[in-house]
């Protein structure tokens, strides 16, 4: 080599680069979509909780935000429509040791999914659920879902949703979740703290992120693009750093109305590995 040699160095890494599988970006979420911010999000609280590389699982279902388990270094599960919930949970059961995360989209989770939430969190598993709700099914076609606001457009409600939404902190809290929050994508620092806090916690966790679908349901519902989107967020997001009981029923997601945001339940409770190790010893020992 020669004293005017040029030697090659190599190019400069995103923060990132070791938590995420490099070779397979770009991602292929559209333009202005906001689940890349909670990707980002999670593995950065995983990071900030210590949590070892080889106890992390990220469980993905069928959906746009089940992409998550293609682009994060970490071991990953994807498995059926619906099925997060179940498969996270056997994961947590036979290997109690694991850091196990469901990320899913609200179709994923509340339709076809909707009765392994709420048994999952009656029983209090022991896994952290984070739903990506983007208000439509996203990925094939706008359809409308389990939560559309009531009136917006979709492919399937041309004429606006006939339906009542799910309220999903309010649903979570009635049926036993241990934590219950919500946050935007416009919420970046809130949402990655929520993680690094709660992703070494026991029991059942669940997180909602509002998550801009430009090409969907902003475009159907003439809210524009991602931007747009994210400040028809900001206009209207409420902080509240907690929402008393009685209160999260009033947490409902209406088209153009205030949106609550923030930390609604925080608890502790026994959870079922907990009760099932105790039962079943207190049953062996009756025995002896």
């Amino acid at each position: 080599m020669t004293a005017n040699a040029e030697v090659a160095l190599p190019p400069e890494l995103h923060p990132y680069d070791h938590l995420l599988r490099s070779a397979d970006l770009p991602t292929i979420w559209c333009p202005g979509c906001g689940i890349g911010t909670a990707v980002g999000a999670l593995i950065y609280g995983f990071e900030q909780a210590g949590v070892p590389k080889e106890k992390r699982v990220i469980v993905g279902g069928i959906g746009c935000s089940s992409r998550i388990v293609f682009y994060a270094k970490t071991d990953a599960y994807h498995t059926t429509h619906g099925r997060t919930i179940p498969f996270a949970t056997g994961l947590k059961l036979c290997n109690p040791s694991l850091n196990v995360v469901a990320f899913a989209g609200d179709g994923d989770l509340f339709a076809i999914g909707g009765n392994h939430f709420i048994h999952a969190a009656r029983r209090n598993m022991d896994i952290l659920v984070v739903c990506i709700n983007n208000f439509n099914y996203g990925m094939t076609g706008g359809q409308g879902g389990p939560t559309t606001p009531a009136g917006a457009l979709s492919t399937t409600t041309p004429y606006g949703n006939p339906e009542f939404p799910f309220n999903l902190p309010n649903l979570a809290w009635a049926t036993g979740a241990t934590y219950v929050a919500r946050w935007t994508t416009l919420d970046v620092r809130r949402l990655r703290n929520t993680f690094a806090d709660v992703v070494n916690r026991h029991g059942f966790r669940f997180v909602e992120i509002l998550t801009p679908c430009p090409v969907s349901f902003g475009k159907t519902n003439k809210i524009g693009s991602g931007v747009e989107e994210m400040e028809y967020y900001q206009a209207l997001e409420v902080l509240k750093s907690r929402v008393e009981s009685t209160e999260i029923t009033k947490t409902d997601i209406e088209l153009g109305k205030p949106i609550v945001v923030g930390t609604f339940v925080d608890r502790e409770r026994e959870t079922f590995r907990e009760r099932y190790v105790r039962v079943v010893a207190k049953a062996r020992g009756s025995k002896s």
